[in-house]
This record gives structure tokens, sequence and C-alpha cells, in this order.
């Protein structure tokens, strides 16, 4: 039996390094805090919101409610509950203080209990004793000092739905996550309609900047896309909204899908025109002419790298993809992004600084007023690696 307590992963030590080589600097070029939403779940979400917070940004995240997977997977078919698991990594995410004995306490997994966590516990005690999930997130909200707002894209009971691409449907976002084939298509059923959180549509529509991401394409960041208004209101927002590409493909849901494929399956599900930035991981420079990738079903011999024992398959880009994306109006950026120590996480500072390049960029070219043929140009110097 392995300990009783233990943590949940997260990108804690890789995060005081950038507390260390930052410190408090911040965006000083505007009046007003940016305003930012981080629309995802899972571990991804965590990292853009950290990353939003080290740049002053007055920072909410929108999350999926389609887990049904672990300690939230039972808390929901046992107890009727709304999944508390991606609420509770974002909302300790925005903790003020990380080395807060409470905040640490709230990741603590029992593996004498199922191995659920005290936040998804607390959280659902806190539904249930109030009636009301938006209350109990605001209780732990401010239990945490919470430095921003965390709400669920819906507070429908939904179930997520998906289809490989070759023809099979899975039901549930646990099977979705570790389909043995490539996921194409993802969708919500439900008993009833879905309706989304108003409060979430809110923090889009004001928002400055929207953050897609990193995290699990198909049962993360699309799941809050599906539920209605929710594309609408990034639609109708002024925020410049960039899309964070995995580094890798470690789930059975993008296996073998390149960066390219991963633009698509946003576009598919509702993203066509309003993704205006798009944040790619390679290590090597990016050449004309040197060839698409080979797209999914096609591609047998991924490279793959060895890191400590696992194996990882990186998310890959070529120029040619590259100047498709921007041929929809899209500017990719290319960074050399990984962690060293953690080759599955992205490199915080390599993220902070791409981060503030895209916030340089969006402002100097509002959303609406934007010229595509001059922005393509401006991205050609960011279509390479670099590394501020």
């Amino acid at each position: 039996m392995g300990a009783p307590f233990s943590l949940d992963p997260s990108a804690t030590a890789a995060f005081a390094k950038l507390e260390q080589d930052v410190g408090a600097q911040a965006l000083h070029d505007t009046a007003a805090p940016v305003k930012a939403v981080v629309i995802g779940g899972g571990t991804g979400a965590p990292v853009s919101i950290r990353t939003l917070l080290s740049l002053e940004a007055d920072t909410s995240a929108v999350v999926a409610m389609a887990d049904d997977g672990g300690s939230t997977g039972i808390l929901r078919e046992e107890a009727g509950v709304l999944p508390p698991g991606d609420i509770r990594k974002c909302l300790v995410a925005m903790a003020a203080d990380e080395g807060d004995p409470l905040t640490k306490a709230f990741k603590y997994r029992f593996s004498f209990a199922r191995n659920h966590t005290l936040g998804n516990l607390m959280l659902s005690a806190l539904e249930e004793s109030t009636g009301s999930f938006p209350e109990a997130i605001d209780i732990c909200s401010r239990l945490l000092n919470a430095r921003g707002h965390v709400y669920p894209s819906t507070l429908d009971e939904v179930r997520l739905c998906a289809a490989t691409w070759n023809g099979c449907k899975l039901d549930g976002q646990a099977k979705a996550s570790h389909s043995d084939s490539t996921l194409y298509r993802v969708w919500l059923e439900s008993a009833a309609p879905v309706r989304a959180y108003e409060p979430a549509l809110d923090a889009i529509r004001e928002a400055d900047f929207i953050v897609l991401g990193p995290g699990s394409l198909f049962t993360s960041i699309l799941p809050n896309l599906l539920v209605p208004g929710v594309v609408d209101a990034i639609r109708n927002s002024h925020a410049a909204t960039l899309f964070v590409c995995s580094l890798a493909d470690q789930q059975g849901e993008t296996r073998g899908m390149t960066a390219l494929e991963h633009y698509e399956a946003l576009c598919r599900h509702g993203m066509e025109g309003l993704v205006d930035y798009m944040l790619v991981h390679s290590v090597d420079s990016l050449h004309p002419g040197d060839g698409a990738c080979d797209r999914v079903g096609l591609d047998a011999r991924s490279s793959q790298i060895g890191v400590h024992g696992e194996e990882i398959r990186p998310v890959r880009i070529s120029c040619d993809d590259a100047d498709r994306i921007q041929s929809r109006g899209t500017v990719v950026m290319v960074r050399d992004l990984v962690d060293p120590d953690r080759p599955t996480w992205h490199d915080p500072i390599a993220l902070r600084n791409a981060f503030r390049t895209v916030l340089r960029l969006s402002r100097t070219q509002p959303r609406f007023a934007r010229d595509r043929e001059v922005e393509r140009r401006a991205a050609d110097m960011v279509k390479v690696r670099t590394r501020e």
C-alpha cells in the first residue's frame, strides 16, 4: 500500500523558478490590468492561470464540467454532485500562497479513501450543504484567498461523447481521454437542454485576452466550447484569443495529431475565424519547403523521444503547416517551450514571454480593426524558434 497522503502533480517548483527569475515584474505599458480568461480544465489550465497571474493580469477561468473519471467520477455517480476536480485545480492555482497549509491540504489525495482529494470532498460537501455549486466555489475561493474567479461553463449535468477517426463512438470523458484511436469529434449529451453559466459568459465577453489551454484538446478545452453561448461570447468579445497547443500527445485522444490537426479540430468545433494566435512548441527553426507533416492515420512512425524511461510523442509542426494555419487568419508563434526538467510541462518563463508578446501584438492591432495581411507579414518574424 502506498503512502496514505499524496499530492496531485503540479508545476510548483517550476513556478518558484519563475518567481525567482522574474520577480514581480509585470506589464507596465497599460494603464489598467489586462482582463484575462483561461478556458480549459485538467492540469493545463492552471499553468496558464499561474502564468497570467505572474503578469498581474486580472484572471478568471472557465472550466469544463464533463469530467467523469477518478475521484470526480465517483462523486458524480454516487453523490449526484457536479464535477469538482478541475474546479479544484484552478482554485489551487489561484491561491495567494502556494505554501499555505490549507492550500497544500486541498491537493491531498487519500489512498485509504478511494483516492479522493480533500478539495473535491470540500467542494462536493459545500455544494450539498449550500444547495449551490457556485456558492461552494465561492466559499473555497475565500478559504484559499484566490486571486481570481473560477466559473463552471455550465451547471447542467452533461456527458461528453466522442467519435474517433475510424468511426467508433465513446461515451464519457474518461473513456474518450484513453481512447485506443485518435478522436475526431466530441459533443455533449444531456437529459435537458444545456445552458451556459451566465457569469462565465460575462467574463468571456468582458475579457481583453482569452487563452485556450494548454491541456487535453478534446476532453478539457472543447467541452467548454460545446456549451451553447460560449463560442458566441468569444465572438462578441473584443479579446485577442490565443490557443496554446499541447507539447505532446501522451493521451490516446490526440495520438499522432499534428499542430495543424489540433487547429483544425478547434475550427471543426466552432472556432473558425476566432483564433487570433496559436502558440506551438518546436526545438528546431522552421524553414520554407520543409514539407507538411504526415496526417493522422497516415503516420505510423511518429518520432518519439525517451526521457527518464518515458516515451513522449511531440506535437509536430512544419513551415508549410504553419503557413496553412496563417492563411486562415491565425498568427502562428513557434517557440521552444519545454521545461527541461519536466518534458511534458511548459517552461513557465518561456510561456510567460510568449504571453507578453501576444499581449503587445494584440494591443497594437485591436481584434476587429486588424489587417490580417499585416499580421501575417509580422508573423514571419515570430514563426521561428525564439526565446526571449
